[in-house]
């Protein structure tokens, strides 16, 4: 076994390695950029390198600088992680001839299944099935259009090098194949440094299964089951369960057959993923070869929790030349385990990444029944250069209803302040009934998109607007006896917060909002005690605020003698109160004391700057200056996290001119062209 290793990555799958690096008494060394200075995988790490800027082409995508760090550290190994250099060949092989292991497959597995068109080829010949598509190396655009005439639309457009959901689209008819296709070629050359793309049929409702592979370099080759990932948004999976719902011995054992005879034909090494598509419309289900992953993949902790099995000490066993750990008759699953990924990212903007520091993280206990992945704590930024993956949630339990109850439970628990998050999005999907009766396909997101992504939230109950209000004395009341402490006069009495005044209690008023409703609360000091009026009902509080912001707050309605006690966690942002409270997340805002608004401001566009929606990087100006123009015309294309987001007219008008040149990072919020709307009535 190795001494020492350098794992080439960050976040949550750097820290999920060095767990085990750790329990097997591994010394561990951690690489990172300018923004991962100082990030959570660099604190656990042993030891940590500086490779180079934010921009990942100038450290995770460097392989020379982190072949030279390996050497640097003395280190024996490599650990790719995933995305990244994880599947490139010409790191593999680099580490191979400067006398590192590379704690992967060899070289050639990766070549022959890196590009998916060689991969299609392969699969063809070994009596894999495929979808009806095209993988040629002809590029011509004229010419793709051709075959996906002939494979008949829709079709799904992939990059040749791609993986993990990126640069793929779907096309729907011939007049849009163009467009389509120079997006594809944009994020494919982007993304992969390969602007050749592949050509398959589109079918509309599928599942995703894949089957968790594993070899060692003395030929032995076994599975370790499957793992549904057909939920998916931007063909990037969401959640991911093990078993596959449904699934039929029969068809289970065709597809890991054919996994195995996929992996067997390349000579793989190490831990990879045979991904499949089923057309759920055939009866009986028929399964077609997607792409293989020759790394280990985002969504393994769900086999980890299925089979008992520490998929990371296996990879590091088999790179060090020992045999597989169990034979296929000894590997087994118990019960179900789902695996939710939690991104800061706004589902209600089509998902787009949302980076920012997390003001606030408390993640629920971890159990025998609840594991959570995570690269980031309290305190820690998500950049606009990398996943914004926060965490993950694996739950097991003896089957589905009972995994997907402990989900909803962990996701209730979990509190973010900070970057827009999906966990509510998350929460109403396990709700969805489609999913908790396993009516599973990839455009399940797309069709419940309704219910997933209704507006309104939540209605705030009356006690919650009463705890922000006891909360705000509370918090008074503890700045004032921190400055009694460390004033220079402790004895003033305008550090008193308790109301008193000479002539009888005093009263004041504060007034909150959530969206379009807003409470006035008026509060009467009464002793130690509260009394607040709301809609004309009076209740009497009494209550506690820690300095992390635990409230505790007995409530008693005036004219009963009954005292209801709460507790709840609340985080003052700004003019932001995030009230956690039964599991539920309620976001008011103290309009009180917020600065007046410019009057003029208006939510229409008349004559404005566009701005980035996010962070990002202009890849293209769409149109001429001056141009006249109707609502939804696209004008510009932004790139972020290497996914593409298009600025469209707000209403009908004239593009004056762009802000920008095509090529230039702009900042959120940055103008990036000049509109005028089209005042007059349309007919």
């Amino acid at each position: 076994m190795f001494d020492k290793i350098l794992i080439a990555n960050r976040g949550e799958i750097a820290c999920r390695i060095l767990q085990t690096t750790r329990r097997l008494g591994i010394r561990s060394v951690a690489v990172y950029s300018s923004a991962d200075r100082h990030a959570r995988h660099v604190r656990l790490a042993d030891e940590a390198l500086w490779i180079g800027e934010a921009d990942a082409r100038d450290s995770y995508l460097n392989i020379e600088r982190i072949v030279a760090a390996c050497r640097q550290s003395g280190a024996q190994a490599i650990h790719p992680g995933y995305g990244f250099l994880s599947e490139h060949a010409s790191f593999a092989q680099a580490c191979l001839d400067a006398g590192l292991v590379f704690i992967g497959p060899p070289p050639a597995a990766m070549y022959a299944m890196g590009l998916k068109s060689a991969a299609r080829q392969l699969m063809e010949q070994i009596g894999v099935p495929l979808l009806p598509g095209y993988h040629g190396s002809v590029q011509e655009a004229a010419f793709l259009q051709e075959q996906a005439t002939r494979i008949g639309y829709p079709v799904l457009l992939k990059p040749v090098a791609g993986g993990g959901g990126k640069g793929m689209h779907v096309v729907h008819q011939a007049d849009d194949f163009p467009a389509t296709l120079a997006t594809c070629q944009r994020e494919a050359t982007s993304s992969f440094g390969d602007a050749r793309v592949l050509i398959e049929k589109y079918l509309p409702h599928p599942r995703h299964i894949e089957i968790q592979v594993f070899a060692d370099q003395q030929g032995h080759a076994l599975h370790l089951f499957e793992r549904d990932c057909s939920v998916q948004r931007r063909h990037q999976k969401v959640l991911e369960e093990s078993p596959a719902p449904g699934m039929t011995a029969p068809l289970r054992e065709a597809m890991c057959a054919a996994a195995l005879n996929a992996t067997r034909a390349v000579q793989y090494v190490g831990a990879g993923t045979i991904e499949f598509i089923i057309d759920t419309e055939s009866e009986p289900p028929a399964f077609y070869f997607m792409e293989m992953n020759t790394r280990l993949q985002v969504e393994h902790p769900v086999t980890e929790m299925v089979t008992g099995l520490d998929l990371v000490e296996w990879q590091l066993r088999v790179a060090a030349g020992e045999p597989l750990p169990l034979t296929q008759a000894q590997v087994t699953i118990r019960g179900h385990a789902l695996e939710a990924r939690i991104y800061a990212e706004d589902p209600q903007r089509d998902f787009l990444p949302a980076p920012g520091t997390l003001r606030h993280l408390q993640l629920p206990k971890e159990t025998l029944h609840l594991r959570i992945d995570r690269g980031v704590d309290a305190g820690d930024t998500i950049t606009p250069f990398y996943d914004p993956m926060i965490a993950k949630l694996i739950v097991h339990d003896h089957n589905r209803e009972a995994a997907c109850q402990r989900m909803q439970q962990a996701l209730a628990q979990l509190q973010i302040v900070g970057p827009a998050s999906n966990v509510p999005f998350l929460s109403r999907l396990l709700s969805c009934s489609s999913f908790r009766t396993a009516r599973l396909d990839t455009r399940l997101i797309e069709r419940e998109r309704h219910y997933l992504l209704a507006e309104g939230g939540l209605t705030i109950p009356r006690h919650v607007w009463l705890l922000a209000a006891e909360a705000e004395i509370r918090h008074e009341q503890n700045q004032a006896a921190l400055r009694r402490v460390t004033g220079s006069e402790p004895n003033s009495p305008w550090h008193s917060r308790d109301g008193w005044r000479l002539n009888g209690a005093a009263c004041r008023s504060m007034i909150f909002g959530h969206k379009t409703e807003q409470q006035e609360i008026t509060l009467c000091y009464a002793g130690d005690a509260l009394q607040l009026t709301l809609q004309h009902q009076t209740t009497l509080a009494r209550g506690s605020l820690t300095d992390d912001g635990q409230l505790t707050v007995e409530l008693m309605e005036s004219g009963t003698p009954c005292q209801h006690r709460r507790t709840a966690r609340i985080i003052m942002d700004g003019q932001q109160r995030h009230l956690f409270l039964d599991g539920q997340h309620y976001l008011l805002e103290r309009l009180d004391s917020r600065q007046e608004t410019d009057a003029q401001t208006t939510t229409e566009c008349h004559e404005c700057d566009l701005s980035a929606p996010m962070p990002g990087k202009i890849v293209k100006l769409l149109l001429p200056a001056d141009t006249h123009v109707y609502q939804g015309t696209p004008l510009l294309i932004l790139e972020a996290m290497k996914m593409e987001y298009t600025v469209v007219a707000p209403t009908d008008g004239i593009l004056k001119r762009y802000l920008h040149a095509a090529g230039t990072s702009v900042r959120e919020g940055t103008a990036l062209l000049e509109f005028v709307a089209d005042l007059r009535e349309q007919p």
